[in-house]
């Protein structure tokens, strides 16, 4: 019988075994074993990363692929062995049945469980885009597992690295989503007319206004001389009112005298004289008033 050495990896938590019972563990431990009477078993105690990719159904019949990875880690190994067999080959160190693979089946199954009841309350579109909210809501779950939870499995991370609806489902998404952009592209475009047109709008009402303006200053200009030359005219008027109120009461005699003495102070020239029946009448008439008195 040939004496063996079994030299353990930092990252696994080891358990030699003898008729059964346990002799020695610890994290990464070295010894000399009898391959006869011992067995091993070998719990890694790093963090793991397992891969998922599985389909469900939204609640509106729509079905999604779900793809991503869930890391976990395992707290308690003691208890991982006394529920799973971790024995492992020696010296190659594989395992010998398939129960580790099942544990990491167990916590994939326990991922999707809880997506699948996440994902059936929310319509397709509100899957696709509550990834991250889905995704913190089935971790909080699958942590609070009580399987997971007594095997001391520690989940660290969920994460969806795609969301994908089927193919079809896809094709009509994205053509919805390519008329939605064209659009908000004719909304924008309308808008920048809209905005265009109002701002010429503005441009010709300040014209207008302007215009206005300037029409009414021009009024109140007219106005203005209009009153300034009536009130001219009317100064003349009463100017010559005032200059000629002292002939009213004077006879035509005195008025004539009057003439006669400017025109004497003139140039004492008379181009043309005509006298008329009745001036020369009213002239006899002065005359012979004056003769009788």
């Amino acid at each position: 019988m040939t004496i063996q050495f079994f030299k353990g990896e930092p990252s696994s938590y080891v358990f030699q075994f003898r008729n059964g019972r346990i002799v020695r563990q610890g994290l990464g431990i070295q010894f000399w074993y009898l391959p006869m009477m011992t067995s091993v078993s070998s719990v890694p105690v790093t963090t793991q990363v397992a891969p998922f990719i599985f389909r469900e159904s939204t609640e509106n019949f729509q079905e999604i692929s779900i793809q991503g990875t869930v890391s976990y880690r395992i707290t308690e190994p003691a208890e991982i062995v006394r529920r799973l067999d971790f024995e492992i080959e020696l010296p190659r160190k594989n395992y010998r049945s398939d129960e580790p693979e099942k544990l990491v089946q167990r916590i994939v199954n326990a991922v999707q469980a809880n997506t699948r009841n996440h994902v059936s309350a929310l319509t397709l579109e509100a899957a696709i885009q509550k990834v991250q909210t889905i995704s913190d809501d089935v971790l909080a779950s699958v942590a609070r597992d009580p399987d997971l939870v007594e095997m001391g499995i520690v989940l660290e991370g969920l994460h969806f690295s795609s969301v994908q609806p089927s193919p079809e489902m896809k094709k009509a998404l994205e053509a919805e989503y390519r008329e939605r952009l064209q659009q908000d592209a004719d909304q924008a475009i309308y808008a920048r007319r809209a905005a265009a047109v109002e701002e010429e709008r503005k441009i010709r009402a300040r014209e207008m206004e302007t215009e206005v303006e300037l029409e009414n200053r021009k009024k109140e200009l007219v106005d203005t001389q209009a009153r300034n030359q009536l009130a001219l005219a009317e100064s003349d008027a009463k100017a010559e009112e005032m200059r000629l109120n002292p002939y009213g009461d004077m006879p035509p005699q005195a008025l004539i005298g009057l003439a006669l003495k400017e025109w004497a102070a003139g140039s004492g020239t008379i181009g043309n004289l005509s006298v008329t029946p009745d001036l020369l009448g009213q002239i006899v008439g002065w005359m012979s008033s004056k003769e009788k008195a």
